[in-house]
């Protein structure tokens, strides 16, 4: 045999012999590659949490093609996955002042799952009566599964798993570079609505962001059962755990009925620990709060195992991810001031309300409140979701344009539904009317808004 051919033959042995041995009805896989896609759309929604969700939604009911990029496995964001699963507030002195697509979801959570609304009508004095009397308590998963649903029936495009690496804006359109599992695209759109909560999309479209030194706590939400808390001796437990075993159950002892005012939280108890520094705008924060968060609930179990009658307690069920309250907040053509907001100033360009008190959780261990008085409702002008120096590109959430203390209180839930469905009203008429957002007809922006349920507030 020449040494030619021996070398091939011994080349062949020595593949069959790593070559991967297959049982009937196996395949060899190919190896793993990332498939490159290039898509256009009118509007591209980055972040399906709170904002997110109602802004595509409101997008897609409107005839403009969207899609939704979220980072996560699910819609909803503090809603769902944060575990702060009552929003609010919907009403103020009596009326509601937020309605839209936001309050549809919530009702429809509502209703199929027989739960039990307050009595809007009576007012909150802050005093026996407080202001989270008038949050509305959903089940987080079926608030999820519809916003699915209803972005689905809206015709838009959901990409979960996704994030934005590179953002661009060149002839009038935007090109958003983004990865995901096994995939990359390159996305061309006409108007951008950046609802990440972090300011994220704009941060790396150029525009500068502002964010304090020292922010707020996040909060890692969890439920504890095991005991029974009416039977323990609390004289024998440090009053400083006393609160985590009551669990901020706040149900009325009397038999619950419809609109009854004490009937937060109608369901499951709630209960959470501070996470200090929570910072969810790059994947290193947001896992560095994660692991802070489970790791100081982990320690608060066995502690609470310590107490008498509570050596059988434990832990019913805890939220995959900590709920931030404060990262970054864009630049916008106007900054929402802490005097604008308790004074109810109402904009020419106002297209939403808000109603909560300022509520600056400063140091894990205190909250400085300080509550509208009477008949006073905080708005929303259209100029602070618009980063100064764009074009086409807005925001919605926490991240508008505004101060420490008025961002304390725009960050709730109802307010940013308000403002996901005005921004995305506005990015559907700036391609009606080819303008940039802050150029949109105000009129005809709050005839729309209204033609969808939003309630607009009128100077």
């Amino acid at each position: 045999m020449k040494r030619r051919e021996m070398i091939a033959r011994m080349g062949a042995i020595s593949v069959g012999l790593t070559a991967p041995q297959l049982s009937k009805g196996e395949v060899l896989a190919a190896p793993y590659t990332i498939k490159k896609q290039k898509i256009e759309t009118d509007i591209l929604i980055i972040g399906g949490g709170t904002a997110g969700v109602v802004a595509a939604i409101q997008a897609g009911r409107a005839g403009a093609k969207t899609i939704l990029i979220e980072s996560g496995s699910q819609l909803g964001g503090t809603t769902t996955t944060g575990g702060v699963s009552f929003p609010g507030i919907f009403h103020a002195w009596g009326k509601q002042i937020i309605g839209g697509i936001g309050w549809e979801l919530v009702m429809e959570a509502v209703n199929l799952n027989d739960d039990i609304l307050p009595n809007f009508s009576i007012v909150p004095n802050n005093t026996t009566i407080r202001h989270w009397r008038h949050q509305v308590t959903v089940n987080g998963a079926l608030y999820a599964l519809l916003a699915e649903e209803k972005c689905t029936e809206a015709g838009v495009d959901i990409h979960f798993y996704e994030t934005p690496t590179e953002i661009t804006f060149n002839g009038g359109k935007w090109t958003v570079k983004t990865v995901g599992k096994g995939i990359t695209h390159e996305i061309i759109c006409d108007q951008i609505i950046d609802c990440s909560g972090n300011a994220a999309a704009a941060s790396i479209a150029g525009f500068p962001l502002l964010r304090e030194a020292d922010t707020q706590p996040g909060s890692f939400i969890f439920r504890i059962g095991g005991y029974d808390f009416d039977s323990l001796d609390l004289s024998k437990i440090p009053k400083e755990y006393h609160g985590r075993l009551r669990q901020n159950m706040l149900i009325n002892d009397e038999v619950k009925v419809e609109s009854s005012v004490n009937n937060f939280p109608p369901t499951v108890p709630y209960n959470y620990v501070y996470v200090h520094g929570a910072d969810s705008s790059t994947a290193a924060l947001h896992t560095q709060a994660n692991i802070e968060g489970r790791a100081s609930l982990l320690n608060l179990i066995r502690k609470l195992r310590t107490f008498p009658g509570c050596e059988k307690l434990r832990l019913m069920d805890a939220q995959t991810e900590t709920a931030v309250r404060e990262t970054y907040r864009i630049d916008g053509l106007y900054k929402i001031s802490h005097e604008d907001y308790v004074s109810g100033k109402v904009f020419p360009d106002s297209l939403s309300y808000s109603f909560y008190p300022i509520d600056l959780h400063r140091n894990g261990e205190s909250i400085y409140q300080e509550f509208l008085k009477e008949d006073v409702v905080a708005t929303i002008p259209l100029r602070a979701l618009i980063p100064k120096g764009s074009r086409n590109f807005l925001v919605a959430g926490r991240c508008l344009s505004s101060d420490r203390l008025a961002n304390s209180a725009l960050r709730v839930q109802a307010s940013c539904m308000g403002m996901g469905q005005a921004a995305a009203a506005a990015a559907v008429l700036a391609i009606k009317y080819q303008v940039t957002p802050a150029e949109v007809p105000l009129d005809a922006l709050k005839n729309l808004l209204r033609e969808h349920g939003g309630i607009v507030p009128e100077a």
